[in-house]
């Protein structure tokens, strides 16, 4: 295979894994606290002694929105959404992780929990407990939450030190590679919970253009593919 087939298949493979990504975003438009994803191509020029260089197109940095999603009010007082920057900070069997997915409800032990069952974190990093007879539950814009005018924890509300570091691990879960602190001036609202941030217009769009990115990739390497053949039979006869 010559230089231009190959790259041409490496720029096929990273349409590939857009697709993919487009795809998951398309899924998750209705998903609570999910943020689009996006992907980064990037170009590695290989020098070649005594020839020319080999350029190739990779596609591996993926790259989360930071827009923020619409504010939907639900009256619950158990869903929180965030203003701004920052994400919630939740125990999960893997470590700490950070969402911006707020729709909790407390434990049958009393623990403020996700809908996956991981506990939400205050400050300190421990569980926030809510009484199981609380009643009149508040949440301040800082995040502390109180019941009948008591405080009982302030959630805490982080951001990454390293935007660039943070991975997704699941549709609204992210690790920070680099470590995360607490926002400054946090703002948490509650009765309210952030919808995805992603715009299914333009990615059905972006969908379409891949394709047919992808699509005319292909008919190359089969015209490449057809102009071997003929080469090698003729050279054969």
């Amino acid at each position: 295979m010559d230089n231009t087939a190959y790259t041409t298949l490496t720029r096929q493979l990273g349409l590939i894994h857009e697709m993919q990504i487009v795809a998951n975003n398309i899924a998750n438009a209705a998903t609570t606290g999910y943020r689009q994803e996006g992907l980064v191509f990037s170009e590695y020029v290989l020098a070649i002694d005594g020839g020319p260089s080999v350029s190739m197109a990779t596609a591996n940095v993926r790259r989360t929105s930071e827009v923020q999603g619409a504010l939907t009010m639900t009256r619950a007082p158990y869903d929180f959404a965030v203003e701004g920057d920052g994400f919630f900070l939740i125990q999960t069997p893997q470590g700490e992780r950070l969402t911006r997915a707020g729709a909790f409800s407390p434990s049958a032990t009393g623990d403020l929990v996700t809908n996956d069952g991981y506990p939400v974190l205050d400050l300190g990093g421990a569980p926030v407990f809510v009484p199981p007879d609380a009643g009149d539950l508040a949440l301040a814009a800082d995040g502390t939450l109180s019941a009948g005018g008591q405080p009982l924890a302030q959630l805490a509300v982080v951001e990454p030190v390293d935007p660039e570091g943070l991975i997704r691990e699941d549709g609204v879960r992210f690790r920070a590679e680099g470590g995360f602190q607490p926002v400054e001036i946090p703002r948490v609202v509650q009765g309210f919970l952030e919808t995805s941030n992603v715009d299914p217009v333009s990615q059905i769009a972006r969908m379409i253009e891949v394709q047919r990115a992808y699509e005319l990739g292909q008919s190359f390497l089969d015209a490449e593919d057809e102009r071997v053949r003929t080469a090698m039979k003729t050279f054969i006869k």
